[in-house]
């Protein structure tokens, strides 16, 4: 049995989105596809696979002689971001609690633990391992397209988590929230653990509401290029 090695573009599509989401790449901002590619020692055509894939994930989006550019926060993409979460999350982690093993209950020990020291060390990584802790209570029950479903809002949210975060003292809120979680979850009780994370989703969007402007469609749209004097 042979070993593939990841792909060019997969091996891009992963270095980008990190940048997207870690904020490096800031809103609004256009790809440079040609000191992209270079940076990444590819060519353009695993580059343009990357960024398709991105923007099939609404992490990019691109204008007809624009190009692709990072879309900016807005409050209507977090409204439908966070309900979609509020409708299937809560409910997939009570279920998955009562089916974990014990190899599964000690992933989300795990989770925790990894995401409170990101969390006092660096809170770009912490926000990944906030992703990865929420998937660990979602994963146990073999119900795979419901993670698949889990995970793809959490990419789009998290961006928006990383607003969040900003004002201090929200990071400490929400490390008491997820002990709790984890507390209930472990405890099997299904009915908590909808209610504890229905909780920490609503009062997430609750804090957004008051950080992010209302809605502007100029506010989406890239910085239109500039001609190039001849």
């Amino acid at each position: 049995m042979s070993i593939v090695p990841r792909s060019l573009s997969d091996q891009a599509f992963e270095v980008v989105r990190e940048r997207i989401l870690s904020t490096q790449i800031p809103p609004l901002t256009p790809i440079r596809q040609e000191l992209l590619a270079e940076e990444l020692g590819i060519s353009k055509i695993p580059l343009r696979e990357a960024l398709g894939r991105l923007e099939e994930q609404g992490l990019l989006c691109s204008h007809p002689n624009r190009g692709f550019f990072v879309p900016a926060l807005t409050a209507v993409e977090a409204e439908e971001v966070f309900a979609l979460r509020l409708k299937i999350e809560p409910d997939a982690a009570a279920d998955a609690c009562c089916d974990a093993g014990d190899d599964e209950r000690e992933a989300a020990r795990a989770a925790l633990a990894a995401l409170e020291s990101a969390s006092d060390a660096d809170v770009r990584n912490a926000v990944t391992f906030n992703r990865r802790f929420h998937l660990s209570l979602v994963r146990p029950g073999g119900r795979a397209i419901t993670t698949q479903l889990v995970e793809r809002l959490h990419v789009l949210a998290e961006r928006y988590v990383r607003k969040h975060l900003e004002p201090e003292g929200r990071e400490a809120r929400a490390a008491s929230e997820h002990r709790a979680l984890l507390e209930a979850w472990l405890a099997r009780d299904a009915a908590r653990v909808s209610r504890l994370l229905s909780a920490h989703i609503v009062s997430t969007l609750h804090d957004l509401r008051q950080q992010l402007p209302p809605a502007d469609p100029a506010a989406s749209a890239p910085p239109p290029r500039r001609r190039q004097r001849r």
